[in-house]
């Protein structure tokens, strides 16, 4: 693959997971929570991911090696399960952007655990990344106006970005033995049974399928079908940018790709803007660019692999 296909490939995968924000957004504002969107979310997901993997033959591969079942189960619950959960409620409570912006402090956090637990020695670069992004999330949160922002969908969006995190952390390790695809499927696998033990699903609500959901903001006033726009999230805004992403990874690099994830933040900030009619003051503006240049200040020092060893 050319480099230039990867680079679309992964600005797609940003494109699609910043619109999967909005109508995910547009689904719980009608009614489904964020613990049932991420159990759909992911059950579909896995559907998915196994006829792939059917279709190309490669099942076989989903055998776990010897001493892998802990470390794959601890992937899934926190990898994505808690990833995907923080993630939902954040933007519930957030704009999406911001909630993104958030998330997306990940490296910074990687960057501790580096210095910390890992004791390895951190370039100053990566310390000048990281004042950056707290000084921009002190901009974005208003802090001096008492915070401006929803306490619970703050303190959620900085559980997802630890919890993605751990998600890097735990897939660098796994990759050292097994494919993304496969180990994906073990995520989504894990992730729905441990949803389907705690919310069983004779007890989802079905009739959001044949709900007409609302779609606020711009489109106030305008309908959609529930299973519509699930089927969106599902397809569109969970098992395509994924692979676009696994594509982009393998032709270029992990790094490179988490640069240009950071696209999502923005994109949703400009779709949230327009779809959903989300405002923002010059301030949190210039704080989201803050945040988005020390990410990007980190990200350009964390070492090849684009996550540590764990």
């Amino acid at each position: 693959m050319s480099n230039r296909r990867a680079y679309l490939l992964l600005v797609s995968a940003a494109l699609l997971y910043s619109i999967n924000g909005i109508v995910s957004k547009w689904v719980m504002e009608a009614g489904l929570s964020p613990w049932r969107l991420t159990e759909i979310r992911t059950t579909g997901s896995l559907l998915a991911l196994l006829i792939y993997l059917g279709v190309k033959g490669r099942l076989h591969l989903l055998r776990p090696a010897p001493g892998e079942l802990p470390l794959l189960i601890v992937f899934g619950v926190i990898g994505i399960a808690a990833v995907q959960s923080f993630y939902f409620f954040s933007i519930l409570k957030l704009h999406v952007s911001i909630a993104l912006i958030i998330e997306f402090t990940a490296p910074i956090w990687i960057v501790l655990y580096l210095r910390f637990v890992k004791k390895t020695k951190i370039a100053n670069t990566m310390w000048l990344g990281l004042v950056a992004a707290f000084i921009g999330l002190i901009l974005v949160g208003e802090v001096w106006n008492g915070l401006t922002l929803n306490g619970l969908g703050v303190i959620s969006s900085f559980f997802d970005a630890l919890s993605l995190a751990a998600y890097f952390l735990l897939g660098r390790k796994l990759g050292r033995i097994r494919s993304t695809d496969t180990m994906l499927v073990w995520g989504f696998g894990i992730t729905t049974v441990l949803y389907a033990i705690v919310q069983p699903w004779w007890s989802f609500p079905f009739h959001i399928f044949k709900e007409q959901v609302n779609l606020n903001g711009h489109f106030s006033g305008d309908h959609l079908p529930g299973w519509l726009l699930l089927t969106f999230v599902i397809v569109i805004g969970t098992v395509l940018p994924y692979l676009f992403t696994l594509a982009g990874i393998n032709a270029l690099s992990p790094q490179v790709a988490s640069i240009i994830g950071m696209l999502e933040p923005v994109l949703a900030g400009v779709f949230g803007w327009i779809l959903l009619r989300e405002t923002f003051t010059t301030i949190q503006l210039i704080g989201a660019a803050v945040v988005l240049v020390g990410i990007f200040i980190a990200n350009e020092k964390i070492p090849e692999g684009g996550v540590v060893e764990g």
